[in-house]
């Protein structure tokens, strides 16, 4: 039975020479993080068109826990033709060096099927906190130690991560509030139970205008395109931070190659969308579409990236 909480789009009119087989098969995306986190409003941006460019059912599965790590273990799991695959991004491959026992590898149990795009991160934090930018808020932090916290969409999550890295290399104690979505750190922020928050792009937009929060510097190399006012961390109060992110989406390890194609030229179709890419622009989303080597060589990069960001943050989960 579908579960019609998660229900997102059917076609009845499926493409020509698509298999019997395949049209009474669902495609099934788990988002490791709860409802209104990045990555489920991602991927309900596009859900209704993939549904169609892939002549099937379409639902979204909500299975947060630890992380991400929850959600992640059940794709890893599947079977490889079940047709579930991951929501996956940056929380992925930090998830293989921040835990010491993970039930999976985020490197060798899954297969790439399609990249989406990349994003970047924004340090919003409460206005009651005097500080207009990076270096104000470190010197806040340094003179208030252990008085200061920051919200998470839960451990082991990109929020959690890009905060614990701030806090290393900025040699600030903040406490850590972790949740289960980047939408629920953020109103933790503006009710003033939690001093600061880095959430991407995707979830930081709409705050932009908000006088219930403050955004005061973003985690890219260069000034975000969505907010070009905001400064860099880098370039006002922490040298040499940066932190970012890829989406896409990932299946188990053995998943057969007709499938891996099939999903890759309808996630490439729909970035080629102008009603789609409206939407990720409105998200701070910048597609790119990958050939799946190239997504895979990215993933492996990222991989070693993010190893490196952990080490550096000081942060560890048993």
């Amino acid at each position: 039975m579908i579960d019609r909480r998660n229900f997102v789009g059917t076609t009845l009119a499926l493409a020509a020479g698509t298999s019997m087989a395949q049209s009474q098969r669902v495609a099934r995306i788990v988002v490791p993080f709860a409802a209104g986190g990045v990555q489920d409003l991602l991927v309900r941006a596009m859900s209704n068109e993939l549904a169609l460019a892939l002549g099937q059912t379409v639902i979204i599965d909500n299975k947060p826990g630890a992380g991400g790590t929850v959600g992640t273990a059940f794709v890893a799991k599947s079977a490889a033709d079940s047709g579930v695959m991951v929501m996956a991004a940056a929380s992925h491959n930090i998830s293989g060096s921040l835990y010491t026992k993970l039930s999976f590898d985020p490197q060798k149990d899954f297969a790439p099927l399609a990249h989406i795009g990349n994003a970047g991160y924004v340090l919003m934090i409460n206005p009651d906190v005097p500080a207009k930018n990076a270096a104000e808020f470190i010197r806040y932090a340094k003179a208030n130690p252990g008085k200061m916290n920051y919200a998470s969409a839960g451990v082991g999550s990109a929020t959690h991560l890009s905060m614990a890295y701030f806090n290393g290399l900025a040699g600030i104690d903040l406490v850590h509030l972790p949740l289960k979505a980047t939408g629920e750190a953020i109103n933790e922020v503006i009710s003033g139970r939690a001093h600061a928050v880095i959430a991407a792009s995707i979830g930081a937009l709409a705050f932009a205008k908000d006088s219930r929060i403050r955004l005061v510097g973003v985690t890219s190399p260069k000034r975000s395109k969505y907010l070009p006012e905001v400064p860099t961390i880098a370039e006002s109060g922490l040298p040499g931070y940066q932190f970012d992110s890829w989406f896409g989406l990932l299946g188990p390890a053995a998943t057969p190659t007709a499938d891996v194609e099939r999903v890759h030229a309808a996630v490439s179709k729909l970035l080629k969308d102008p009603v789609v890419l409206e939407r990720l622009d409105k998200q701070g989303i910048e597609p790119a579409i990958l050939s799946n080597p190239d997504f895979a060589r990215l993933l492996a990069q990222d991989y070693e990236r993010m190893a490196k960001v952990v080490k550096a943050s000081g942060a560890k989960v048993e």
